[in-house]
């Protein structure tokens, strides 16, 4: 299925025809509140539990054409967000020009896969603009989109097998990793407001497959920009849910950004970003 938020943060099922609500066939209550979001963390820890009972809505339902629904970013308050780096080659090495550019120097360390955090309040939603700090544009640094596979965790887990870790995933959604280039911490400059866009649903892991064969494109004011398959990946999908298990105890609802695919570049205020993962959307994005 593919499931997305929308209005009160309801929960709708995307079919062909629009965005019908199935919120009444859950089997617990449910809290529009985003800041509490038990019921959504439920979902992603119970979905197989409730599948059949939200198709079943999903083909009796009214439906509301996608563009009229309101869609909201399909998260709800996670416990965190985990993003990878240096996840693909030609990113690595795109980067060594993109630091010596912006820092003066390369970073080394900075060129080996590993994960951290962003802040959770960063999320925004695929309605929704990128807003890019007065004082980081008045200092002329630059601010950089890069488009990603996101996987939101199901059942979560501490040292989760590799061999058994996509069972841990309720879904997948796109995801705009958006950068500071300066010398301040990752987390820092990664976690502004609206710096985590993320949608337009959660299509689930039953109805994706395989995350390891899927293409990322993305265009600013319709120019190609990036442009991958997730084959390339240095650390697949499995590898990248088993370390950062390794590390955190992963939670029902949390979201892994899989990392910045090569063809990173700067955003300007005005500027329009399209997005998309084949099987997952697209989004359309106003920067300002």
């Amino acid at each position: 299925m593919k499931l997305a938020l929308f209005g009160e943060n309801r929960l709708g099922a995307v079919t062909p025809a629009g965005v019908v609500d199935v919120t009444h066939a859950l089997e617990w209550p449910h809290d529009p509140d985003p800041v509490t979001a038990g019921w959504w963390r439920r979902l992603c820890r119970g979905y197989p539990d409730v599948r059949a009972a939200l198709e079943r809505a999903a083909a009796e339902g009214p439906p509301t054409p996608v563009e009229r629904a309101g869609l909201r970013a399909p998260v709800l308050n996670p416990s965190k967000l985990i993003a990878t780096a240096s996840n693909y080659a030609e990113h690595v090495s795109e980067m060594h020009e993109v630091q010596q550019r912006t820092l003066g120097g390369v970073e080394s360390w900075m060129m080996n896969f590993d994960v951290f955090l962003k802040a959770p309040s960063s999320v925004s939603g695929p309605e929704d603009e990128i807003v890019l700090p007065k004082e980081v544009v008045a200092a002329g640094q630059e601010i950089h989109h890069e488009s990603e596979l996101v996987v939101v965790v199901g059942r979560g887990g501490r040292d989760i097998p590799e061999d058994t870790a996509l069972d841990h995933v309720f879904g997948y959604t796109l995801g705009l990793d958006i950068t500071v280039r300066s010398a301040a911490d990752r987390s820092r400059r990664k976690s502004y407001d609206t710096f985590s866009p993320i949608g337009p649903w959660v299509t689930t892991a039953d109805e994706l497959g395989d995350p390891g064969d899927l293409d990322i494109r993305l265009r600013v004011n319709g120019a190609d920009r990036q442009r991958v398959n997730t084959a390339t990946m240095i650390t697949a999908v499995p590898a990248i849910v088993s370390y950062a298990s390794s590390v955190m105890s992963l939670l029902p609802g949390d979201v892994l950004f899989t990392g910045a695919p090569p063809g990173v570049g700067p955003i300007q205020p005005g500027d329009r970003l399209e997005t998309g993962i084949t099987r997952v959307g697209e989004m359309r994005l106003n920067v300002r």
